[in-house]
């Protein structure tokens, strides 16, 4: 299984003292791209606190079977729903037992029973416990149900007592389900994107835009940090969240996102910008709301700064990246585009198609560079960031050998 297969990973926490190593678990699956949701148990948190877990996880954590505020009331249908991979980690002794009885008396229970993700358990106990024949037969069961068992491991337990039982660690874990994690192509480097729309205003509550929710660009974020980057995130008003570990700047304009951009463009290895920045700007906004007064009225616009060229032309510039949405003739403008521009990769992205409309989370793309071309199929937009770092970082790594040469 390839690490950035792994999407949405539910990690359940039961009330066992090993629930202290659950937090680096989710840091570990983080790493590798996953996104983590966590619920636990009410002895869980006898051992971890549920905020702990959210601080981690940069989510909410799930601790109640009827949640009055998810809809209607069902809040461990959403969580069944919504995870590809569940694993229970730690998975105590009883915990074990209700899972094979098929029992659903709490939330960690219900969700697996309700979901067709693919389930793990990481038992954690004493060594007794674990040997005792009836936990045997019951992970034996799990097993034909196609249950899959991580561990555990030997060694000193917190009763005292030396022997199998221990909660294998977050890092095996992590790898069982999702791989050996993120190559890191990107390490040591800094990277400066774009993102979202800009807006600028005719007055103070109209204005000129672009459609961009914003999801390429956060994802591409996502993807630069996960390959071992340091990553500033220029955002144009859009409502997302920051990526964990990611500094954001929000912007509104096409200028202020220029400003944002030459502040920290020189420090920059890579540059990538996904924004859809608006071309053009009225010449002046009003400074109160325009009254409608006739039919038809005259705005004057002028041209904004090209961001990406201007990056491209500085004498140290990063190694950058653009992105061309196309209505025809993609690869044709994106090739433009890229001589233009003077960039060293361009993004084309046809989005007349039906199922490429803005919004969506997926998407395809043909990278353009100097030598040639490479088709990126439809994929959601966090995978496709991952297929365009793939495909970058070889060609950044070039550039800098040559440089420091």
């Amino acid at each position: 299984m390839n690490w950035h297969d792994n999407k949405r990973v539910l990690v359940g926490v039961s009330g066992g003292i090993a629930a202290y190593k659950s937090p680096a678990l989710v840091r570990r699956l983080l790493q590798r791209g996953c996104e983590v949701r966590v619920m636990m148990s009410r002895a869980a948190a006898e051992f971890i606190t549920p905020l702990t877990l959210q601080a981690v996880s940069g989510h909410p954590v799930h601790q109640h079977l009827l949640d009055a505020e998810a809809e209607s009331g069902m809040g461990h249908i959403e969580l069944a729903r919504w995870a590809e991979h569940i694993v229970i980690a730690p998975a105590t002794a009883d915990f074990i037992a209700r899972l094979a009885q098929g029992r659903a008396d709490d939330l960690l229970t219900a969700v697996t029973l309700a979901s067709d993700a693919e389930v793990a358990v990481a038992p954690a106990m004493n060594r007794l416990m674990w040997q005792n024949p009836a936990t045997q037969r019951n992970l034996e069961s799990l097993k034909q149900r196609g249950i899959r068992i991580i561990g555990p491991g030997s060694g000193e337990q917190a009763c005292g007592e030396s022997g199998d039982g221990r909660m294998s660690e977050p890092e095996d874990i992590a790898t069982a389900l999702a791989g050996e994690g993120h190559p890191r192509l990107l390490d040591g480097l800094s990277a400066l994107i774009t993102a979202g729309p800009t807006w600028e205003a005719l007055d103070p509550v109209r204005g000129i835009t672009n459609h961009s929710s914003g999801k390429m660009g956060y994802a591409m974020a996502r993807a630069a940090r996960d390959f071992g980057a340091q990553v500033t995130l220029v955002s144009g008003p859009v409502n997302r969240n920051t990526p964990r570990e990611v500094r954001r700047i929000d912007v509104v304009s096409a200028q202020q996102m220029l400003d944002a951009v030459a502040e920290h463009a020189p420090d920059a290895d890579l540059f990538i910008a996904v924004a859809a920045v608006a071309d053009y700007r009225p010449a002046a906004a009003a400074e109160h709301k325009m009254k409608k007064k006739s039919e038809r009225m005259k705005v004057e616009l002028i041209r904004n700064p090209d961001i990406l060229a201007s990056v491209a032309a500085m004498k140290r510039a990063p190694f950058t990246v653009g992105f061309a949405a196309e209505t025809e003739n993609a690869v044709a403008n994106a090739r433009q585009k890229l001589k233009a521009k003077g960039a060293d990769v361009m993004a084309a992205n046809q989005v007349a198609d039906d199922d490429n409309v803005f919004g969506n989370d997926e998407n395809s793309v043909t990278l353009i560079d100097k030598d040639g071309e490479a088709v990126l199929a439809k994929t959601d937009k966090y995978r496709l960031a991952v297929q365009i770092i793939e495909h970058i970082a070889p060609l950044l790594a070039q550039r800098r050998q040559a440089t420091a040469g």
